[in-house]
């Protein structure tokens, strides 16, 4: 089994350090660690140290700093815009798409989004897809953490100025005729995927998005879900560009 990641505002800068805290509470507490065993210390912008217990606190540990190792941003950047869906389909997109390696998610208030984002529900709903992304990301041990961005729930011309400012971009619909397969991918630079919500996307916001620079592509003959779309096109990319 591989050893657990916990979260740190900055890396440690000598041999020894104390994780306390949340994460320190989770590590001694619920995960109930014990001297000698290892551990990942991560700042969530590339940069992990390679630990080892040396005493458990109450609420805290004590860890011996064996390594210190800072990965590069990933190039070229994965960004989903990501219909807002209703119940817990953003949240089980979010995490999916953290597992497989998405680099930012933005909220989008498509048309035909059941769910709106509006006032402090939007910042609070929000807030959970970045605590979401944040958990999924110390599950799958990545060095570096997803953003949630854009406004709490950008709207299409938002999303389409967004578009017009990446390398490529990519509108995940079922009546597209090229496959995301086949679709040129830049070296470098940001990947767009923009996923509808439940009831998909409207022909104005496919013509924005077009206008915009993207083109629209689908994965195969079957219509996804909103929650599993942009995980499995988030695979084709990570396969394509040589990340898995």
């Amino acid at each position: 089994m591989s050893a657990p990641l916990f979260l740190v505002e900055s890396l440690p800068t000598g041999l020894s350090f104390t994780l306390d805290g949340p994460e320190g509470h989770h590590a001694a507490t619920v995960q109930r660690l014990r001297a000698g065993e290892a551990l990942i210390l991560a700042d969530g912008r590339g940069g992990t140290a390679r630990a080892e217990v040396a005493n458990v606190g109450r609420g805290s540990i004590d860890v011996a700093v064996l390594s210190i190792t800072r990965d590069p941003a990933p190039d070229p950047r994965l960004v989903v815009v990501q219909g807002i869906a209703k119940g817990d389909r953003g949240e089980l997109a979010v995490q999916a798409m953290t597992e497989v390696g998405v680099d930012e998610i933005v909220p989008w208030a498509a048309s035909r989004s059941v769910t709106q984002w509006r006032g402090d529900r939007g910042f609070k709903a929000r807030d959970k897809w970045t605590a979401t992304a944040r958990e999924a990301a110390k599950q799958a041990r990545r060095s570096w953490l997803p953003v949630v961005g854009g406004d709490p729930d950008s709207s299409t011309k938002q999303v389409a100025a967004r578009l017009a400012g990446v390398t490529a971009a990519f509108v995940l619909h079922e009546e597209a005729t090229e496959r995301l397969t086949a679709a040129t991918l830049p070296p470098r630079g940001e990947i767009a995927l923009v996923v509808g919500p439940e009831g998909g996307i409207s022909d104005p916001e496919l013509d924005a998005f077009r206008e915009a620079g993207a083109i629209p592509v689908k994965l195969g003959d079957a219509v996804l879900r909103t929650s599993t779309a942009g995980v499995a096109a988030l695979a084709v990319l990570s396969a394509r560009l040589g990340r898995w």
